[in-house]
């Protein structure tokens, strides 16, 4: 056997175990298919977990913000935060994990998460080549679907995104075989199950908020077996609700729409492979201010996580600015969270007092550095608008 021969070998048997896997995956969604029911909990448990960087900052205030809004749940033991300190890139890389075993123990005892952003290891970090803790906890704890909304009025733009979290280019994103020296390969994965759950989800939010239309973002012209899966399981789910529109884009042509001003005003709801959603969703973000004006939500069956969707800004920190980050990603990824635990008049004070203090007001400003306000000011303002439009 030649060398080559015996690295084909050994990539089939190393594929071999990633599709087993994968098997099984698709075996456990299939039978998983209830959705908790927040207000039968006795207790909702919100885990509060910083990550790294600015994260632990933006994270406790919006922790403060949220325990404001939900004084009175905290008081008759209907919420309870808990702190999650462990998943820092120091720790995750001490583990040589993703997410170290004891922090996703606690994770799992938590209902919802509100979580800060995390490193993920390049080549030339210092650190180990770690999975990224978002993709593991995504598929740790399931939670398909990641949700991002993008609203810009004056523009015509009122945009949601469905973007499948567990599958796609991501699925085994980690596990891919470098063959030889000259040939490396990674896999893409689409289940018939994780189709449908995520273009299921898609058009019925649609239909509950009377949007008039879903649109499917795929490469499936090139990417024919599991872009064109996505695809065809979309259109399929797509007859169940006539009363919607549904047209399909390439995702490249996709990216070009959204900065035509005439074509962006007829797109309402996308629903999204994994890695066309990671990269169209952040495009999304800029004609509302950038990343660090958007939440996210990440949805599952059982768990749900929210995030801010800007990364971990170690410059600030080294730089010692930690205290000038801007809190307003997380604040809008709480009003998210607040609204999928069933508290939608908390989420639309905190929303529309968001609203206010970024775009109306302006009272006070968030630079990032000492010519704007503090992390904890904003709170304060937000928190002040807050009483002043419940009264």
């Amino acid at each position: 056997m030649t060398i080559e021969e015996k690295a084909i070998e050994e990539a089939v048997e190393k594929f071999r175990g990633l599709m087993t896997a994968q098997l099984a995956r698709a075996k456990k969604i299939k039978e998983d298919n209830a959705f908790t029911d927040f207000q039968a909990l006795d207790t909702i448990v919100i885990g509060i977990c910083g990550g790294d960087g600015i994260g632990p900052i933006i994270t406790k205030e919006s922790e403060r913000v949220l325990a404001f809004l939900l004084k009175d749940e905290v008081a008759r033991g209907k919420v309870q935060f808990k702190e999650i300190d462990g998943l820092t890139i120091e720790n995750r890389a001490a583990c040589n994990k993703a997410i170290p075993d004891d922090v996703l123990e606690e994770l799992k005892q938590c209902n919802v998460i509100l979580k800060g952003p995390t490193t993920t290891p390049r080549a030339g970090d210092p650190w180990p080549n770690v999975e990224s803790a978002n993709v593991a906890m995504r598929k740790e704890l399931d939670l398909f679907a990641n949700m991002r909304p993008v609203k810009v009025p004056e523009e015509g733009i009122d945009w949601t995104f469905f973007r499948e979290n567990t599958e796609g280019g991501y699925a085994v994103g980690s596990h891919g075989v470098n063959i030889t020296d000259d040939l490396a390969v990674d896999f893409t994965v689409a289940t018939q199950e994780g189709c449908e759950r995520i273009a299921r989800l898609a058009f019925d939010y649609a239909r509950r908020n009377h949007k008039e239309k879903v649109s499917i973002i795929t490469k499936a012209n090139i990417i024919k077996t599991t872009d064109g899966k996505f695809l065809k399981t979309a259109q399929k789910i797509a007859e169940e609700y006539p009363e919607i529109a549904v047209d399909d884009w390439y995702v490249d042509i996709t990216t070009a729409k959204l900065i035509d001003p005439k074509r962006r005003r007829d797109f309402k709801v996308f629903v999204l492979p994994n890695l066309y959603g990671d990269i169209i969703t952040d495009e999304a973000a800029e004609f509302q201010g950038g990343v660090g004006t958007a939440g996210s939500a990440n949805i599952g069956k059982k768990y749900a996580m929210f995030e801010a969707i800007h990364g971990s800004a170690p410059r600030m920190i080294q730089e010692g600015r930690g205290d000038y980050a801007d809190p307003c990603s997380m604040l809008r990824a709480s009003v998210m969270l607040l609204s999928h635990i069933g508290y939608q008049k908390e989420a639309d004070a905190l929303e529309k007092a968001l609203d206010i203090c970024m775009f109306e007001e302006k009272k006070l400003t968030i630079t990032g550095r000492d010519t704007g306000c503090t992390c904890k000011e904003f709170g304060d303002y937000v928190m002040e608008t807050i009483t002043k439009i419940t009264k």
